[in-house]
């Protein structure tokens, strides 16, 4: 599927979709945070909107769970139309960041409130809280109070209260966000899990790029209230459409020359000395390679890795990461203020801005 830099993107998925947006706008007063977008999300795909904050993406999510009324355009759910009904209405469920456990209730409780609400016979609640506690791993935890759990716990807890309403659409606020890093990285990997296990749609809304190159099937860039970009993570990383994907998703260099501005990812860049020969070119006349000299001006150790930044003689500057195989901190250390030769495949820039015609540039 292509995604539209005018902030259009229309699903490539058979069948009825599990979310159709059409035309979706949110203004408030003066300020459009969502500018007419159109989208469709796939039954049982694993889907992320990305972006910065006030992007638009948080609002989109809250029109799709109706906390908030589109100001233009329909929300469709499975090819219903629910842009007008409540959000008890909508056959989704919404697992926010900070989990809003009862801390009164014990975990089973938390789980069965919303089958309460709905007044789901009391014996049927017990049956279906015990086995959303069972499938995001806390069988043994539904007598506890959620203040004798982890973080990681309590936002399994959320998930199992969600999920015991058996939901069509999964909705998921940034639910990560308050978690250490490795903990984060580890609950990543469970609910992409979990996703597959139970096999509905969630949507998932993260400004961590990481995240939702790591969890997606396909990810929406948003950007300004439109949608930049959307595609699976590895279109949306290697082959990014606009300027703004190539600089958000990840580390990218932005150069420009007499075809236009092209991105390369620092990972794609081989680091050779002054007086080392250029190798590898994968075509006959050598012309599949690029390579440029500069001066490195710093040197950012990171353990596994270390980035170059290089001052260019043309101008501008380009990182480079290479990964520490044999070197040291001290190794690496030894290259800042040297004259380097920067290589790379031209299969491996991608143009995310054409020239204007009768337009040249040089590479900055």
């Amino acid at each position: 599927m292509e995604g539209t830099a005018g902030g259009t993107a229309s699903g490539a998925a058979t069948g009825t979709p599990a979310v159709r947006l059409r035309g979706l706008a949110k203004s408030f007063g003066p300020v459009r945070a969502v500018d007419g977008l159109d989208l469709e999300i796939a039954d049982g795909e694993f889907f992320s909107m990305l972006g910065p904050s006030g992007s638009g993406k948080t609002t989109v999510l809250r029109m799709v769970a109706g906390f908030e009324a589109p100001t233009a355009g329909s929300v469709e759910l499975a090819g219903r139309d629910v842009t007008r009904l409540a959000p008890f209405e909508r056959d989704v469920n919404t697992v926010f960041q900070d989990y809003a456990l009862f801390p009164h209730m014990t975990v089973e409780q938390n789980v069965a409130y919303g089958l309460r609400i709905r007044k789901v016979p009391k014996a049927e609640r017990a049956e279906r809280a015990r086995a959303a506690l069972a499938s995001v791993r806390l069988a043994d935890f539904g007598g506890r109070r959620p203040a004798q759990l982890s973080g990681g716990q309590r936002q399994r807890v959320a998930l199992a209260r969600a999920l015991a309403n058996r939901p069509k659409v999964l909705l998921l606020d940034e639910p990560l966000g308050a978690l250490d890093l490795k903990l984060r990285e580890q609950m990543q990997v469970e609910l992409k899990e979990l996703q597959r296990a139970v096999g509905i749609t969630f949507v998932l809304v993260t400004h961590d790029q990481e995240e939702a190159l790591t969890l997606s099937d396909r990810i929406a860039v948003f950007n300004g209230g439109r949608i930049e970009q959307v595609g699976t993570p590895a279109e949306v990383y290697e082959r990014p459409a606009t300027p703004f994907v190539a600089g958000f998703v990840g580390t990218s260099n932005l150069l420009t020359d007499e075809s236009g501005t092209y991105s390369v990812r620092p990972e794609k860049i081989r680091l050779l000395d002054a007086g080392e020969e250029a190798s590898g070119a994968d075509d006959t006349d050598g012309t599949a390679l690029r390579t440029v000299s500069g001066t490195v001006a710093e040197v950012v150790y990171l353990g596994d890795s270390t980035r170059f930044l290089v001052d260019l003689d043309d101008g501008g500057r380009v990182t480079a990461l290479q990964q520490n195989r044999e070197t040291s901190s001290a190794d690496v250390a030894a290259y800042r203020g040297t004259r380097v030769r920067l290589q790379w495949h031209r299969r491996h820039h991608v143009t995310v801005q054409p020239a204007p015609p009768e337009t040249e540039s040089t590479c900055v």
